[in-house]
């Protein structure tokens, strides 16, 4: 998956918008709820890979992490709540669109 391509499914979900609010950083775009303005997905480049942040439960964070390599502990999160994809040629994107939407309905409210 590219990052357009993330944009654009995660867009798809009802009442959601694309932000940018890191100062000077036109690549870092957090997505959003607009009935709350809860991120529920955070793509970043980080050393030159595409990160994706995504709220997942805590019992299941960890089953995630042993489980797929390029899922770790959230970059610059959470931990507990959060992890990070590494999004890239080995990445299922069934994976990442179901924990983007994971992501969508733990933030809801």
């Amino acid at each position: 998956m590219e990052r357009k391509e993330i944009i654009k499914y995660c867009l798809e979900l009802s009442n959601t918008y694309e932000d940018y609010p890191f100062p000077n950083d036109e690549i870092s775009v957090t997505m959003k709820h607009l009935s709350n303005n809860k991120w529920f997905a955070l793509i970043m480049n980080v050393n030159d890979k595409l990160y994706l942040n995504v709220k997942t439960k805590p019992e299941y964070s960890e089953l995630l992490r042993n489980t797929y390599e390029y899922i770790i502990p959230a970059y610059h999160m959470n931990k507990e709540h959060w992890n990070t994809i590494i999004v890239d040629e080995e990445v299922d994107s069934d994976i990442v669109k179901e924990l983007i939407v994971q992501s969508y309905e733990l933030t809801k409210k």
